[in-house]
């Protein structure tokens, strides 16, 4: 029987969350919001999604703050306007697909905030163009290039800690089942976790126990706050010598595990354009396994995962729970359909596109009625 399409339980102090496979859409950011609002762009694209028969849903980076934004244009969740513009179009895209579980990754982007969107060139944007001044944990530019952000006092993190919390408790009030923290891809959490860029002298830089000190608040607080299952996105490696690595990782991953982290999404890089990645397909699964075996968490493998086949493989191996794709689900918004007829399982779909498949396939659709609810 493929594992891909086996139920997987995810655990929470709210009694856990099970999913009827173990696909999931990987956050990926949109850069189409307006002032941190949700827009028709977002209907359209969750909608997409929810139909892609993966079991969990997970929304890109959302900013806990303004200024926490990697773009002008991305997407927020910060004070009632935020959370009325994603509840909305959320409700709406919810109603137009199977019943699928949603994820939210909250996120603070530090020193790689205040950017141009990807298709403008990706670089610090200045006041006059609608940027402002970074954060983050040292006042070290990502780049040599860069203006160095501010370094932030231990007032400015309490007041992300604490928005953090507030971001999680807007999510639960409009009915999103996990959360994910965003400690990945170079931004605030995971600056505080890599000596690259964390060179504080107080009880937050430093040694391994410092470096982890202040993630590991910013996830307290949140599990403290949130009762639904709560996870956590990281790079497992920053790919540069002398940087944050698997070891590091892994012990780090324990102590989330203690504080009752429900899984672990395993991801690499994006702390320094030095990082050297031997790009290939599922080039992080070795990172995940390794995180799995350390901690014992439900675990996403993540990377250049593109076919059944390979995924299928993944799980067999015991290198993951759960295998997490985004540009694949873009270019292939059905894949999980695709899946099924190769593997031998079933997805829910809306019974408005059942006739689209050829008569070999049609056997993938769950009996389960499905209509709009």
């Amino acid at each position: 029987m493929s594992l891909l399409f086996t139920p997987i339980t995810l655990p929470s102090p709210r009694g856990g969350l099970t999913l009827p496979n173990r696909m999931v859409v990987a956050p990926m950011c949109q850069y189409s919001a307006i002032d941190g609002q949700a827009t028709d762009w977002h209907l359209m694209h969750w909608g997409n999604l929810l139909n892609s028969g993966a079991a969990l849903f997970t929304i890109e980076a959302t900013a806990v703050v303004p200024e926490g934004r990697i773009t002008p244009a991305c997407l927020g969740l910060w004070d009632d306007a935020t959370e009325a513009a994603l509840a909305n179009n959320l409700h709406r895209a919810r109603k137009l697909a199977p019943h699928t579980a949603v994820c939210i990754q909250l996120a603070h982007a530090g020193r790689k905030a205040s950017s141009a969107v990807p298709w403008a060139g990706a670089q610090l944007l200045p006041s006059e163009q609608g940027g402002w001044k970074p954060m983050g944990p040292s006042a070290v530019g990502y780049k040599a290039s860069e203006a160095p952000p501010l370094e932030m006092t231990t007032a400015d993190m309490a007041r992300v800690r604490d928005a953090f919390v507030e971001a999680a408790q807007r999510a639960d009030r409009m009915g999103i089942e996990a959360i994910e923290i965003h400690n990945a891809h170079g931004y605030l959490l995971h600056q505080f976790l890599s000596p690259l860029s964390n060179q504080r002298t107080d009880s937050y830089g430093g040694s391994f126990e410092n470096r982890i000190r202040y993630p590991l608040e910013v996830f307290a607080a949140v599990r403290a706050a949130f009762r639904g299952v709560l996870g956590l996105r990281i790079s497992a490696s920053d790919w540069v010598e002398g940087g944050w690595d698997g070891d590091q990782s892994a012990e780090f991953a324990k102590r989330l595990k203690a504080l009752g982290c429900d899984f672990i999404h395993v991801s690499s890089g994006g702390i320094s354009p030095l990082q050297k990645i031997t790009v290939a397909p599922g080039y992080q699964v070795p990172l995940a396994r390794q995180l799995r075996e350390a901690s014992g968490m439900a675990t996403m493998a993540v990377g250049l995962i593109t076919e059944p086949d390979q995924a299928e493989a993944i799980l067999q191996a015991g290198d993951a729970d759960m295998v997490a794709l985004a540009r694949t689900f873009l270019y292939q918004p059905r894949w999980g359909w695709q899946a099924a007829a190769a593997l031998g399982g079933s997805v829910q779909a809306h019974h408005a596109y059942w006739r689209c498949l050829p008569a070999g396939a049609a056997g993938i659709f769950s009996d389960t009625v499905i209509g709009m609810r």
